[in-house]
């Protein structure tokens, strides 16, 4: 595989250049991204793979072909050669990063209520609410989420497992047995060691609850009810703390869905977790 290397704007160049030995169905992918230019920060691996009339799995293809690991690895391309946004009248750097950061933030969280709907959280507490265990996955940036679901849930007396090891996730995914669930969380839906996690789960018997932020993914296909939030997209490589932001929000509307579902038990819960909070404070 010839690796890309082509900075400056010269990615379509490079792609217009490899079509004519792409195979069809790989062709295909490849006009789509050359379509789509920095739109292409907004698409997922199945967007892309729905546009084209092929599998995710021939995506990934396209892009390996095309000298890229994967399909992240041409959109992080995609992102650093769009074209720059218009600056801000402040001239600033940190007050123009706060202002940013914070615009971001705030069209995520106002998103929230157009992606993740009642019923979808009803859903996904109903789950939850009927898992004798549940494992709480996510890797990278999304790890910190994973863990903050899983302090929350265990506050409302839920049986949670969030290994941070990958491995010890998937083998504990692998070891899942009904009733059970995996709450997967990944900004992307694509990322390998949490989607590999989902499969193994579902593969156990368990169900699958995925936080994402794109609604067509790998983790979306595997899921049984999926909580898309943000959106935000990869900007050379680092995801936007907006996403997080707003899947921080998706999982305290999921565990509030589900403290009204357990009712008096959750609550009992609660006041122990308060116990034990009073007991490390000053």
């Amino acid at each position: 595989m010839e690796i890309y290397s082509a900075p400056g704007g010269g990615l379509a160049a490079h792609i217009r250049s490899r079509l004519p030995e792409l195979p069809e169905t790989e062709a295909r992918v490849a006009r789509v991204v050359l379509d789509k230019g920095a739109e292409l920060v907004h698409l997922s691996v199945s967007d892309v793979a729905a546009l084209a009339g092929t599998a995710p799995s021939s995506v990934v293809r396209a892009c390996q072909r095309l000298g890229f690991r994967g399909y992240q690895e041409l959109k992080i391309n995609a992102a650093r050669q769009a074209p720059a946004p218009e600056p801000s009248r402040d001239r600033d750097p940190a007050a123009r990063a706060l202002a940013d950061t914070v615009r971001a933030a705030q069209e995520a969280l106002n998103g929230l209520v157009a992606t993740v709907t009642p019923e979808r959280l009803r859903t996904a507490a109903g789950l939850v609410d009927a898992a004798a265990r549940v494992l709480v996955v996510g890797a990278g940036l999304s790890g910190a989420v994973a863990l903050d679901a899983a302090y929350r849930l265990r506050a409302l007396g839920c049986a949670v497992d969030a290994p941070a090891d990958p491995l010890t996730a998937q083998l504990a995914a692998s070891q899942l047995t009904a009733p059970a669930v995996c709450l997967a969380i990944s900004h992307t839906g694509a990322t390998r060691s949490t989607v590999d996690a989902a499969r193994r789960a579902r593969r156990a018997g368990a169900g699958v609850v995925a936080v994402t932020s794109y609604a067509r993914s790998p983790l979306s296909e595997t899921s049984d009810c999926t909580l898309v939030a943000g959106g935000q997209d990869l900007v050379f490589g680092l995801e936007t703390v907006a996403g997080r932001l707003a899947h921080l929000a998706a999982i305290d509307a999921l565990t509030l869905t589900l403290l009204g579902l357990r009712g008096a038990p959750a609550e009992e819960a609660l006041r122990l977790s308060a116990d034990v909070t009073v007991d490390h404070s000053y």
